[in-house]
């Protein structure tokens, strides 16, 4: 049971940590209109704007969660050379972001994802990017500075959306580099990529993730999901696992037993960046001294408090309080213990 007093306790030491987020940096761009009309040009719905909003997306939206909880945040990744990477570098020195590790790379545009929406009606999304690795000069670089400020550092997180940032053999000397110096890193690597993280301390897939990491279809069945957990577990190297799974909540796989912690959104408009609040939440809490249980009930409350939002979302400290004192406290939920 996490009482009131320790998650207090948890989420103000949170303004003593310092966390490296690698991975893929874009924009989220929402284009916000009505529609009145269809075009006489094709069948397609005529948007008049009245609002246009840019905010960070893939890593750099963890990079924004941390970032709202009052944590110092190092970011490591790649920008282009564009009008782009300044409102990216821009949004990162508002929140005193250090961006020492972010690299231009001349060959390729900031990534941006246009998302045209009619009232909370998405319609059309476009993405500008180009999906290739790195070169070895932009991946030395991430090593050296992340090497340079490793001391200050007390955990990492390794966003992989899969355009590029994290190689095989970046992946593979970070996670060598936080072993070495004894520090936590949380991964969530895109499915195909999973094996490039042995080593890892966790893992934060969602249920369909997981299942798509062993080749696996989307399954209910309980017995089916733990012998999946502990699969990936095994074949990791990982110290535990962290899967989400929707309405039912979160299981955590631990060497001999699973632990599902209960959930309750009050309402779901969109999951968009939900996984960037629940892996900044979890690694934040694990490098403030939590349980594997205390970090998971506070990235379910945060996450139960993004997904009633439209569009990519963060929490504060203050709504984690509240969501959490209306639900666990008013709804007394339980967690459930498993031994294989």
């Amino acid at each position: 049971m996490l009482k009131k007093e320790r998650l207090f306790e948890i989420l103000e030491n949170f303004l003593t940590k310092s966390i490296a987020v690698i991975g893929d940096m874009m924009i989220d761009e929402y284009i916000i209109g009505n529609v009145d009309r269809i075009s006489p040009e094709a069948p397609v719905p005529v948007v008049n704007v009245n609002n246009e909003k840019y905010v960070l997306g893939g890593a750099a939206n963890v990079v924004n969660n941390l970032s709202v909880l009052g944590v110092n945040v190092l970011a490591y990744g790649i920008v282009g050379n564009d009008l782009n990477a300044n409102k990216l570098l821009y949004k990162f020195k508002e929140k005193n972001v250090n961006t020492e590790g972010i690299i231009i790379d001349r060959e390729r545009p900031t990534i941006i994802k246009q998302r045209i929406l009619a009232g909370n009606q998405q319609l059309l999304r476009i993405d500008r990017e180009k999906k290739y690795p790195i070169s070895n000069e932009i991946e030395n670089k991430i090593i050296n500075n992340l090497n340079k400020n490793i001391e200050k550092i007390d955990a990492i997180i390794l966003s992989d959306y899969d355009k590029g940032v994290l190689t095989e053999n970046l992946a593979k000397n970070i996670i060598k580099i936080a072993k070495e110096n004894n520090k936590i890193i949380i991964i969530d690597p895109k499915p195909k990529n999973v094996l490039n993280y042995i080593g890892a301390t966790s893992m934060t897939p969602n249920l369909k993730e997981a299942c798509e990491c062993i080749g696996k279809n989307i399954t209910e069945n309980e017995n089916e999901i733990i012998q999946i957990g502990k699969e990936i577990r095994e074949k990791l190297e990982l110290d535990h696992l962290l899967m989400t799974r929707s309405e039912k909540g979160m299981s955590i796989f631990m060497k001999n037993s699973v632990e599902n912690i209960p959930t309750f959104a009050k309402e779901v408009y969109d999951v968009t960046g939900a996984g960037d609040t629940v892996i900044s939440l979890y690694t934040l809490a694990l490098s403030c001294g939590a349980s594997y249980e205390e970090s998971a009930k506070i990235a379910n409350t945060g996450a139960g408090v993004v997904v009633g939002r439209v569009g990519t979302s963060v929490v504060t400290k203050e709504e984690i309080i509240e969501f959490y004192e209306e639900i666990y406290d008013k709804h007394n939920l339980k967690i459930e213990e498993k031994k294989y």
